[in-house]
């Protein structure tokens, strides 16, 4: 005996473009992998010989802390931004983190950021069977960020949208030391969001 086939209709995606503008709420700390620190795991997994451990420069662990675009300013990874919106999806009734990450993208890798001032922060860390280490990391102080993206908004609304980043702001934050992460640097709130279309 045959099954009935059914007919699945799809309904087509509805992609509209938007603009978002993230101001911060508190200050944001970035932490970039330098090209060292990647060298010394590749080294480590290649079963290399390890160096011996030079002197800290302190401007130069500055430096390479930094995100910079291609034109030498400083900029922050899109997908943090995407990260910390899907995360505060545990947070809204609305959507899942499932929906949340085919709903919308980030145009680009790096987003520009914009800023009053950039200071060289140096915290105490723990680093594991009571060991201590000083990290010395780019704080920015009064930032925002301008995002371009597209979204289907079969599945979100701009609405939706705008409540999601709000809640992402508040709650997960971006960078070192961010609510997710037990501290409250990296929060933001959505000064404004328009459709491009």
């Amino acid at each position: 005996m045959k099954k009935a086939v059914k007919n699945v209709e799809i309904a087509p995606m509805d992609i509209k473009k938007a603009r978002i503008v993230l101001v911060g709420d508190s200050s944001l700390i970035v932490h970039a992998w330098s090209a060292k620190a990647k060298q010394e795991i590749l080294d480590k997994q290649m079963k290399k010989a390890q160096q011996a451990k030079l002197a800290k420069d302190p401007d130069q662990l500055f430096d390479d802390a930094l995100y910079k675009m291609p034109d030498g300013t400083y900029g922050f990874p899109a997908v943090a931004f995407k990260s910390s919106a899907v995360d505060a999806c545990s947070m809204v009734s609305d959507i899942t983190k499932v929906s949340a990450r085919g709903a919308f993208h980030i145009a680009g890798d790096m987003i520009k950021l914009e800023y009053a001032q950039v200071n060289k922060r140096e915290d105490m860390v723990r680093i594991g069977m009571g060991t201590a280490d000083v990290r010395i990391r780019p704080e920015f102080i009064n930032w925002h960020v301008t995002l371009d993206m597209r979204y289907n908004a079969g599945i979100i609304s701009l609405e939706q949208l705008r409540m999601l980043f709000e809640t992402a702001g508040f709650s997960v934050g971006v960078g070192e030391w961010r609510p997710q992460k037990d501290g409250s640097n990296g929060m933001f709130h959505v000064e404004s969001i328009d459709d491009l279309d």
